[in-house]
């Protein structure tokens, strides 16, 4: 079959002449039809067997426990009852399991390697998506990974997984089993571009944003971006993982693109199809899934500094809200061009941090050691905004003892002026 968008020879998703997985075996090593596997997936893949035999099994459940994965002591003492190999994987696997626990709730029972874990979205992140192909009982998840995306999406639906890389493609269905949703879940083995997606309601994907030995460019995937834009020729309903700082305008006109925080960290973007969009771009802050969008009002005052500072969430100065921010707390700028809100009173609002200003002044690096010190400040967290500076090497100049209350030091303008505001949390 010819996919007349790419002109790429789509083989039917529901032939078996991809190698497609039943959920609970481990994928089939490369045969002359099948995409072959590079010598680094067919030793992780074997790594991997091995920690799911009861042996792999019994130590992961051991190490869970453990305080210093790294003691040599504990290498050696486990090193007399299992076998060195088996000692060695199931430690770098205990080692990314706890450090993925900031993610996934049940990280101590899922399978993970070091990029597919980077690349994975955080439970509560993939969840708030999820929730937005409610109604679409099919969809394919490409690029599936560790199955980050997969888990949530698989809660209620039938999901067809398909990642080219047959370690995180095997890890990925052990995911889902650990989370209970794995018999809705049909792993397929190729490169997404061949894939036919007749017969889903609904696509998401996550291009790899990584090589195995490096980082790509900011905007930079594979596969690229027009590419995964374009998939909404096929499918109508198209979600698309991205970058947080990939440039807004690399979206077309006709999507939605929503940047996703958790609390105060921004966590990733989204680009939504026009069969999904419901507006044109929009902030997001979990736990809460509380949510901003345009609301094209007029201008926002700019004024001198109140009482109040308020430091917009990342997600709201990436999706260019801030005006709408103020004008849903009623605040006001400092500087026309500058992502800091100030008010009079105490504002409650999920989508920035309230401080209260103590000072306000002309910036003067020299006057600021002395008035940190009379304000009983011993430690400063130092916020840049439209005012050049080096942060670490201010922080050193300042020489703060440490004793004393903590404060935010705002380096920013006013009237397009350098200013100081030192604040502290309301």
């Amino acid at each position: 079959m010819i996919n007349s968008r790419t002109g790429c020879e789509y083989a039917s998703w529901r032939a078996v002449d991809q190698v497609v997985l039943a959920a609970r075996t481990p994928p089939a090593l490369p045969t002359d039809d099948a995409p072959k596997a590079r010598p680094d997936s067919v030793r992780q893949m074997t790594e991997l067997e091995v920690l799911l035999e009861p042996s792999g099994r019994a130590l992961l459940a051991e190490l869970a426990d453990v305080d210093d994965l790294g003691s040599l002591r504990l290498a050696t003492a486990l090193r007399e009852r299992y076998a060195p190999d088996l000692v060695a994987t199931a430690l770098t696997q205990a080692e990314l399991r706890r450090a993925a626990r900031t993610k996934f709730a049940r990280a101590d029972e899922m399978f993970f390697t070091r990029g597919g874990l980077e690349q994975a979205s955080a439970e509560a992140v993939s969840r708030h998506r999820a929730r937005r192909f409610e109604g679409r009982p099919r969809i394919a998840d490409l690029c599936t990974g560790i199955g980050g995306d997969l888990i949530a999406l698989a809660e209620g639906r039938e999901v067809v997984a398909v990642d080219l890389d047959p370690v995180h493609l095997r890890m990925a269905v052990l995911n889902a089993q650990a989370y209970g949703v794995a018999d809705g879940v049909r792993p397929v083995r190729a490169d997404v571009r061949t894939v036919d997606l007749a017969g889903v309601d609904a696509a998401f994907v996550d291009p790899a944003r990584r090589t195995s030995t490096r980082r790509l460019r900011t905007g930079d995937s594979e596969p690229p971006l027009a590419w995964c834009l374009a998939l909404a020729d096929a499918v109508p309903a198209v979600a698309v993982k991205l970058a947080p700082g990939l440039d807004r305008d690399a979206v077309p006109s006709g999507w939605e693109l929503e940047f996703v925080a958790e609390r105060r960290e921004l966590k990733e973007a989204a680009a939504w199809s026009p069969a999904l969009a419901t507006t044109t771009r929009r902030a997001t802050v979990l736990p809460g899934g509380d949510t901003l969008v345009p609301d094209g009002g007029g201008p926002v005052p700019v004024e001198a500094p109140g009482e109040f500072l308020l430091d917009p969430n990342p997600a709201v100065t990436r999706a260019g809200l801030v005006e709408e921010l103020a004008r849903a707390t009623g605040t006001w700028k400092i500087d026309d061009q500058i992502a800091f809100l100030c008010a009079n009173t105490p504002v409650h609002t999920p989508f920035a941090r309230t401080l209260r200003v103590l000072e306000s002044q002309p910036w003067q690096e020299k006057l600021l050691a002395a008035r940190l010190r009379a304000l009983d400040i011993g430690a400063v967290d130092i916020r840049r905004r439209g005012l050049a500076g080096n942060v670490e090497l201010l922080q050193h100049r300042l020489k703060l003892t440490g004793k004393g209350r903590k404060a935010t030091l705002v380096m920013t303008r006013y009237q397009d002026r350098p200013w100081s505001l030192i604040c502290v949390d309301a």
